[in-house]
């Protein structure tokens, strides 16, 4: 939860990727992809389906399997059908040793080599018997191939979405374990981005790849063999393409690799500037910088058309590259096998089921090869989510966890020193008591320390030196569930959640009653507007709140906190937004609320915290003054100061 825009300014760990509304373009650049390590840990994301996977692949292999052997026997039915048209033409009653025989003797060695390696019975026809149940397999193997290949991308399908679907709940999970500090380094355009588009695009990689490299390697291994029966000649001028397409795979995937980073990275950053953009969209019309905006997008989204069209131009050259070289291999394998058949090397038939076999041969190397842009972007992605889940958690509850044995809300700060950063001292050697029942108002100048600290109060940041203590019991040694769950917060950014105005009273105390939710609605003064609205506690907010006034949306928010009934109470700037006559009833309110618990106010407006009982001058991190207001404006200081600079101008 960050400081409020008129407070502490703080100096993350590492730089920010964005700023306000107009900043945040310099980006720093993304470092290149270690490609090898995030696949592999991608894939490793798969191992809790590694049965399933083990049912792909047999799958596969049963397609894979009956695909292969179908061209064989399509070779067979073509070797049927050439046999009987060659034999048709021989003399009847004459056997093929014969007719080779008396080829031989007449001179036409080359037509008696062919012949001899064909299976012939002179003088019938094409036995259409043994053709149909070729054809029979044929399509039978074929029928079968496609409802395995279909069972395998079902089970895939399954897997892949599993997958996914527990890399959201880490994500999820993470975020939640993530330190207040991560959230002010990075744009929120840009985690969304990380959390929508790259995992959307680690899905439909893993989706498309896996089945298509896994029937692809199979489908050569079984080429291979079948190739090696017919031809061992053929087969050697097959295996050429293996190392041609390699290389050339890799020399183009080099150059993608980093283009693919480029363009995810990208796509955040031009997530990060609309989202920017659209949040404060009525600042940009009030200080009419349209024009600036638009030329940010256009460069920005010039930025990413670049880095999309270079990789996509890049990895797009790879199947081309391999279409070449397999019709390079076709051409190589007609010449070589039609020279086979003149020889009687090889059957008509062979050579067809060859051809047919150098196609399934490079066409998967191909795909093998096109694969690789998109197993490269769907890498690129995981390595931003894998980022995102490595990044440095906060740090873990105590255990065993301590528990106040009552609950007063006695704060106690003892020597407490923190900063954001460690070259830039913020607060040192603090200490404070806030007893039950006290109001403690905290003002000062912008960047004093005020917000900093309740945020170190709710445990957002952890100390560096000294304690807090929460009725006794140091709050570093308790669960912060349990330490949030004594304190309530109200911010001056009011967030409101797409609801009833019903639900989001009842956000922070889930079983309270209807009559709880009345109580606090009418002593925060919510009752007072929500009757004029046409579905009372029923109206439904949208997610911005935008059908309720500024100030309205501040009681519901102020509502929400005394329904939980903490036992210290924190309102960071939390009546900034509401009209001076609605304060005064929320300050009388709070008054009643006050019994036994502590609140922090922290206000710029002096006017609010008069009747505090104690307020805290803090400068640069500092107490510098304590004391009731009439106390501290007779001590004519540095509260003083403060007093005049609001009032004197009114007076004059």
């Amino acid at each position: 939860m960050s400081d409020s825009p008129d407070d502490d300014a703080k100096v993350p760990a590492r730089p920010p990727r964005g700023g306000g509304p107009f900043g945040g373009m310099n980006m720093p650049a993304e470092k290149a992809m270690n490609f090898g390590p995030s696949a592999k840990r991608l894939i490793g994301t798969l191992r809790p389906e590694r049965v399933w996977l083990a049912l792909v692949l047999v799958l596969a292999v049963i397609s894979v399997t009956f695909s292969v052997i179908g061209p064989r026997l399509l070779g067979e039915g073509t070797n049927l059908i050439f046999s009987g048209i060659v034999s048709k033409t021989l003399p009847a009653g004459a056997t093929q040793a014969e007719v080779i025989a008396g080829l031989r003797a007449s001179g036409n060695t080359a037509q008696a080599d062919m012949l001899s390696a064909m299976t012939l019975t002179p003088g019938l026809g094409i036995d259409f018997a043994a053709l149909s149940a070729v054809l029979f397999w044929v399509l039978a193997l074929y029928i079968l191939a496609s409802v395995f290949s279909w069972l395998q991308a079902l089970v895939l399908n399954a897997v892949v979405q599993r997958t996914v679907y527990r890399l959201r709940e880490e994500i999820e999970a993470k975020i939640n374990r993530l330190p207040l500090g991560y959230f002010d380094t990075v744009k929120r355009g840009e985690l969304l981005s990380r959390v929508t588009n790259d995992v959307d695009n680690i899905s439909q990689s893993l989706q498309q790849s896996l089945s298509q490299v896994v029937t692809s390697l199979l489908t050569v291994v079984g080429v291979i063999v079948m190739m090696l029966l017919l031809s061992p000649l053929l087969a050697v001028i097959a295996l050429v393409t293996v190392p041609l397409t390699l290389v050339t795979t890799v020399m183009i995937a080099k150059r993608s690799q980093k283009l693919f980073v480029a363009q995810w990275a990208h796509t955040g950053e031009l997530n990060g500037q609309i989202e920017e953009t659209f949040s404060g969209h009525a600042l940009v019309k009030v200080f009419g910088r349209q024009k600036e905006v638009e030329q940010r997008f256009a460069t920005k989204n010039d930025e990413l058309y670049a880095a999309s069209f270079g990789a996509q131009f890049v990895s797009g050259m790879i199947m081309p590259a391999m279409t070449f070289i397999g019709n390079l291999v076709y051409v190589a394998i007609a010449v070589v096998g039609g020279l086979q058949v003149a020889s009687g090397a090889m059957q008509l038939g062979d050579v067809q089921a060859f051809i047919q076999y150098s196609r399934q041969f490079t066409q998967p190397l191909a795909q093998l090869g096109s694969m690789a842009n998109l197993l490269q972007s769907g890498v690129a992605s995981a390595e931003r989510v894998f980022e995102l889940l490595d990044a440095d958690e906060q740090t873990l509850d105590a255990d065993p966890a301590e528990t106040p044995a009552e609950t007063h809300g006695r704060l106690v700060f003892e020597n407490v020193s923190f900063s954001y950063s460690p070259d830039k001292p913020l607060i040192e050697n603090l200490n404070l008591v806030a007893e039950p029942g006290q109001t403690v108002a905290i003002v000062g100048p912008t960047g004093a320390g005020k917000t900093t600290l309740v945020n170190l109060m709710m445990r957002f940041y952890e100390l560096d030196r000294g304690r807090i203590t929460l009725d006794g019991v140091d709050i570093s040694t308790m669960t912060r569930n349990d330490l949030r769950g004594r304190m309530g917060m109200v911010l001056q950014d009011t967030w409101l959640f797409g609801g009833s105005i019903r639900d989001n009273i009842a956000y922070g105390r889930p079983d309270a009653t209807e009559e709880q939710i009345l109580e606090a609605a009418q002593a925060t003064y919510v009752d007072r507007f929500v009757h004029s609205l046409p579905d009372g506690y029923d109206t439904v907010l949208d997610d911005e709140g935008g059908n309720v006034s500024a100030g309205e949306k501040q009681l519901l928010t102020i509502a929400r906190a005394f329904l939980a009934r903490p036992s210290v109470l924190i309102l960071d700037e939390a009546t900034s937004s509401v009209d001076t006559r609605t304060e005064v009833l929320v300050q009388h309110a709070m008054k009643a609320l006050r019994a036994d618990r502590t609140s922090f106010v922290i206000a710029h407006r002096l006017s609010t915290i008069r009747d505090a009982d104690l307020i805290l001058v803090m400068e640069a991190g500092k107490i510098v003054e304590q004391g009731s207001h009439a106390e501290l404006l007779l001590a004519d200081g540095a509260y003083r100061a403060l007093y005049d600079s609001q009032f004197a101008a009114a007076i004059e």
